[in-house]
């Protein structure tokens, strides 16, 4: 048996030693799509865009567009909500990449709609960015797109029915080693994105911050960088890595700001949850600070049958080691940050995250930064003093406070105590 807490640290990452992961392995026959594409070479359909880059045998990489079938199939059954959610998908194919637009569905929603994607995979160095290879730069030119394009793929053997998920990217359909593919239309590609792809002085990290002020979307963003378009040394990096290097370079960018703004006045309260991720978010006036509780109960899709507590935290100097968290402390950090950001205020920070049974299956890091955003988009609440904001947040957890409070490590040094400098608007 692996250690307590060892998979929700692991998240299918191997460190229990086994050479596969049980808990990814129990949702690998989810996939309604089996029989329709059995024996398929080939597959049209609209690309979301969406490209990816996967990291197993890394340095060799495997790269390629995801496309979707017809949508029309009956296979694609998309729970109580089958027919308006086949209709918003056919409407706009765009929204199968979008995570912003998908709060109000089922978790079985959206990994029917990510699982309708087959990967159309080729073998890369990372080195092969500036390659004049063929499939990559079709690749490429998919990944500039912020519009669906169509898409047409041909494979060297039928495609294979095996369905991908992982704690830091979106559940994953088919997939075939690719042949060819071709693109029927001409991609939309937003002026930000043009003017930073082929600029090829500015740094990477300089690129995502363009971008990032530009409203280019995080998913767009992950695939520029996976696909090897940003930077002067330019690379192909696998998905999951470049999904948290945007997050973290963009919460960055915005602390440096966020710095330099007033302190909040009034202690606030944040509330908001999605697919079984409820966040609670508590302001407390002061430098900014930033400390995040996860919260793991029994039969989560990580944990076992006892409550699993991690933490992690920065303080007014900035984070210089990778989260214990992993990505799911920068994904969460940033709705944050773009809210204080907005009303143009820094504070201490203090977020509890806790996953409740109902997130039955690993969807994705995305879930973590939406529930953030979910929780910052609801009406906030004040209070007088800290101890009636954390009574009421304690309030909403099924965790009691006496298990989660001791677990933290800023909250109990950060005071409330009003600076002259925070009526300074």
């Amino acid at each position: 048996m692996p250690a307590e807490g060892l998979c929700v640290r692991c998240k299918g990452k191997g460190l229990c030693g086994r050479p596969y992961c049980p808990t990814l392995e129990r949702f690998k026959n989810n996939n309604r799509l089996t029989s329709a594409l059995a024996n398929a070479t080939s597959v049209f359909g609209p690309s979301p865009p969406s490209v990816f880059v996967g990291s197993y045998n890394y340095p060799s990489l495997s790269a390629g567009p995801l496309i979707p079938p017809s949508l029309d199939l009956p296979e694609l059954e998309f729970g109580d909500a089958s027919d308006i959610l086949r209709e918003k998908i056919i409407k706009n194919p765009g929204f199968l990449e979008d995570s912003r637009l998908w709060h109000n569905l089922k978790m079985q929603d959206v990994i029917t709609m990510r699982t309708a994607l087959v990967r159309a995979n080729a073998t890369f160095k990372p080195s092969d960015a500036n390659a004049a290879q063929p499939l990559l730069m079709k690749a490429q030119e998919l990944a500039l797109s912020a519009k669906p394009v169509d898409t047409e793929a041909w494979f060297k053997k039928p495609i294979v029915s095996d369905l991908k998920f992982d704690s830091m990217m979106m559940p994953m359909g088919p997939s075939g080693q690719i042949k060819n593919f071709n693109i029927t239309e001409n991609p939309k590609v937003p002026n930000a994105v043009d003017r930073i792809v082929y600029d090829t002085d500015a740094l990477a990290k300089d690129a995502i911050v363009e971008l990032y002020q530009g409203n280019v979307s995080n998913e767009q963003m992950t695939r520029l960088m996976s696909i090897g378009l940003l930077g002067r040394n330019r690379k192909l990096v696998p998905t999951r890595w470049s999904i948290t290097a945007i997050d973290d370079m963009t919460g960055k960018e915005t602390i440096k700001r966020v710095k330099d703004y007033p302190h909040l006045r009034e202690i606030t309260l944040l509330s908001g949850e999605i697919f079984g991720n409820h966040f609670e978010i508590l302001l407390l006036p002061g430098s900014f600070s930033y400390e995040l509780l996860e919260i793991w109960l029994p039969h989560s899709v990580w944990n076992g049958e006892k409550t699993y507590i991690g933490q992690d935290h920065e303080d007014f100097g900035g984070k210089k080691e990778y989260s214990n968290l992993s990505g799911g402390y920068y994904a969460g950090r940033l709705p944050i940050l773009e809210y204080l950001d907005a009303i143009k205020k820094q504070a201490f920070i203090f977020a509890i995250r806790e996953i409740n049974p109902g997130y039955w299956a690993p969807l994705g890091v995305w879930v973590v930064r939406e529930a953030a955003r979910a929780a910052v988009a609801n009406p906030i609440q004040t209070f007088e003093t800290r101890e009636e904001a954390l009574a009421v947040m304690a309030s909403r957890f099924n965790t009691p406070r006496s298990e989660w409070e001791p677990k933290t490590r800023l909250l109990h040094n950060q005071t409330v105590q009003m600076r002259l400098d925070s009526f300074w608007d």
